[in-house]
């Protein structure tokens, strides 16, 4: 039986197998090479925040009021970011001073800081905070020092509240 240049041997219960390929052996060989390429941009994912929660506010304290918010966010491994607070939605406060206020317009002060010391205002400006990007499965975690001041004589009961926004930059 004779198929495609190729022939197949058949005797008797054994068989035999002959190809012939029709072709000359190879003489050499030659390589070439090509280049896998990729583009990881930046990213950011995941932005949470905690509430600042002060508590109990006592306007004749004699010291201020302290509480602390975790802001997370994953990124690009070793990317740069930043982290902006801005002034609130409370009329009035600014990102050195914010203001919250209770639902009848009642308003006391309190200030946001990057530090433990209380030195250092967060704000949306020249005073972000930097980081590095720990990659996307990382939380990269940013604490917030919140103070309401001492003394705010004039405050009145209530639940006071203000919302700050979080913008990560990347």
């Amino acid at each position: 039986m004779l198929v495609n240049s190729k022939s197949i041997l058949v005797f008797g219960t054994t068989t035999a197998l002959a190809i012939v390929a029709g072709q000359q052996s190879l003489a050499g060989t030659q390589t070439t090479t090509f280049t896998p390429t990729a583009n990881v941009v930046h990213q950011c994912n995941a932005v949470t925040a905690t509430a600042l929660a002060f508590g109990t506010y006592t306007p004749d304290a004699t010291s201020a009021k302290t509480a602390t918010s975790t802001i997370k966010v994953k990124c690009t491994k070793n990317s740069p970011v930043t982290i902006a607070l801005d002034k609130g939605t409370t009329p009035g406060g600014t990102t050195d001073t914010r203001i919250m206020q209770t639902a009848g317009g009642k308003k006391i002060n309190y200030k946001l800081f990057s530090d433990t010391a209380f030195s250092t205002n967060w704000d949306d400006a020249s005073a972000k905070v930097s980081g590095t990007g720990a990659g996307l499965g990382t939380d990269l975690t940013f604490t917030v020092y919140g103070q309401i001041p001492a003394n705010q004589l004039d405050s009145e009961e209530g639940n006071y509240s203000d919302t700050v926004t979080v913008t990560v930059g990347y």
